[in-house]
């Protein structure tokens, strides 16, 4: 329960600390006092989205701090330092638009406040009842009776799993559609480059040196025949003149000694030339080339620098690599295929997998929804509805949705004899109400939410059934600790705690202040309430009499 909030510099409301009891408390003022500001400021400890047009004074910070008593609740705090049996929130918000939140004085995001606080407060704003027109709050409602938080989440990892695998299969379909179109060509290009059968990178320009020898084989034959010639001069070759030369040179090795090293090179020289001279016959015979031979290789350049040219590649890495890159590209349609061909199977198992869930959601469905609907009759017949009938229809809605595969409908007639129809067609606004009231009720017994706070719930209803919801109200005090913002006097009568929300003028600036009103000065605002500004001695009357029944 919220046991302290303490607000300051928060629009109109300057500063403000009060203590909260348990059970029910009433929340009165005349229309624009700040009832609504008081409402935003738990908001926003609470969680809700911070806005700097809050700040009242802009030259400090705005400050909402609140402690709630937690005894009793199992609610996982992580790594919160616990506070005895307390929880403090607080949300500070600085001129400049910065928020900052804290829990148990540490640190914490505004998430963390909203994640905490669900389990401690739930606001029902004005105008809240209009959601019970909304298919998804209907289906939400049916499940937080039905207990299918589990089944929720199961459906949602299914739901998450078989969605991936559709975004998968449909773009691997386009990924082999865009294949296949290109494939053919694709196909085409690499056989064109694979039957060239490239050995390697370097074959282009050792083909273009092979041909250059053997286009200029003549010449080159030519040359060296007569480098040969002049080794094999006549009547002498120079290998025979070196050997001679040096045997001269050994008959004066006795008388000059240092002659030796002189044949030495000679026959160095000799040996030298003599392998020169075989080496250069070797390579006439070898320099001989046929026109077949030459044609040969100069078709193979032909072919290799035509598919270059094709291509529009400037080497023989760069067409090597372009096949290559064929190759993988054709091998990746094969293996899109044969991935095609497991998504399909997966998707089914997945399909499968989201339909028992699903069926598993609603099952549960159908199985709470005729008890929800006693339980909101027996609640609201003794509201001036004693023919009331309320259906709840969960049906196929055809598709998986993201709350499951059922459509929820609730049906309304207010009426005896009266059949059923949708429930935002033919409920008037303070029908709406009731059954609002009905389902908050319900709802916060079975949760075990320890506070719950109606702004105007009463809306669209007065008199005799106006003192019905406050009974319902009163009772739910009994329970929990229940704030009710009323501006009916059949509501307000109920309870203890009866606070009065009021604005005043302070140097000049209109600030809004609460108090809690007892005795005469309670009487006097349901008298007010009952007759407008100017109070009767009958309104006062009237009053004395509500408190006292």
């Amino acid at each position: 329960m919220l046991k302290r909030l303490t607000i300051d510099n928060y629009a109109l409301i300057n500063h403000l600390d009060i203590a909260f009891p348990d059970g029910l408390v009433i929340i009165t003022g005349e229309t624009g006092a700040g009832k609504s500001i008081l409402l935003g400021a738990l908001s926003l400890l609470l969680g809700a989205k911070a806005d700097v047009s809050a700040i009242g004074d802009k030259a400090r910070n705005c400050v909402v701090e609140g402690e709630f008593d937690i005894s009793g609740l199992n609610i996982d705090l992580g790594d919160i330092p616990s506070i005895g049996s307390s929880l403090i929130f607080r949300r500070v918000i600085a001129p400049s638009g910065r928020s900052r939140s804290f829990i148990n004085d540490e640190p914490a995001s505004a998430g963390a406040l909203s994640a905490l606080s669900s389990h401690l407060v739930d606001i029902h704003a004005q105008h809240n009842h209009l959601l019970l027109s909304e298919e998804n709050y209907q289906i939400s409602i049916l499940d937080y009776f039905a207990g299918c938080n589990e089944e929720l989440a199961g459906y949602g990892k299914c739901r998450a799993a078989y969605e991936a695998i559709e975004r998968e299969l449909a773009a691997t379909v386009e990924k082999v559609g865009k294949l296949e179109g290109e494939v053919e060509y694709k196909q085409y290009q690499f056989e064109k480059i694979e039957q060239a059968a490239i050995s390697d990178d370097n074959e282009l320009e050792e083909l273009k040196t092979e041909y250059n020898r053997l286009a200029n084989a003549g010449q080159i034959a030519e040359n060296i025949y007569g480098a040969l010639s002049r080794l094999r001069s006549v009547p002498d070759s120079v290998v025979q003149n070196l050997k001679e030369a040096a045997q001269l040179l050994r008959k004066c090795y006795t008388f000059v000694p240092d002659l030796e090293e002189i044949g030495n090179r000679l026959e160095s020289c000799r040996i030298e030339c003599k392998d020169i001279e075989e080496e250069l016959a070797g390579r006439i015979d070898s320099s001989a080339v046929s026109p077949e031979e030459l044609s040969r290789v100069e078709q193979r350049i032909d072919l290799i620098e035509g598919l270059l040219k094709r291509f529009g590649l400037s080497s023989v890495k760069e067409l090597t690599d372009f096949r290559d890159n064929l190759k993988n590209d054709i091998g990746e349609l094969s293996a899109a295929q044969e991935r095609l061909q497991e998504l399909g199977r997966e998707v089914a198992v997945a399909e499968g997998n989201l339909k028992a869930a699903a069926d598993a959601l609603s099952a549960k469905r159908r199985e709470a929804a005729p008890h929800l609907c006693g339980a909101i009759l027996e609640k609201l017949r003794p509201l001036g509805m004693p023919q009331a009938r309320f259906e709840i229809e969960v049906s196929d809605a055809g598709k998986f949705l993201p709350s499951g595969a059922d459509k929820v409908n609730f049906s309304f007639s207010a009426n005896a004899g009266g059949v059923p129809q949708n429930l935002a067609k033919v409920a008037s606004g303070g029908e709406l109400s009731r059954i609002m009231l009905c389902l908050k009720d319900i709802m916060a017994r079975y949760t075990g939410m320890p506070t719950m706070v109606f702004d105007e719930i009463d809306t669209g209803v007065s008199g005799s059934i106006a003192d019905k919801m406050g009974e319902v109200i009163d009772d739910m005090g009994k329970h929990m600790q229940v704030f009710a913002i009323t501006h009916l006097p059949q509501i307000a009568v109920k309870g203890k705690t009866h606070l009065l929300v009021y604005k005043e003028v302070e140097n000049g600036r209109s600030v809004t202040g609460i108090r809690q009103l007892d005795g005469e000065a309670r009487v006097m605002e349901i008298a007010r309430m009952l007759s407008g500004s100017v109070l009767s001695d009958a309104a006062i009357e009237n009053a004395r009499f509500l408190l006292n029944t």
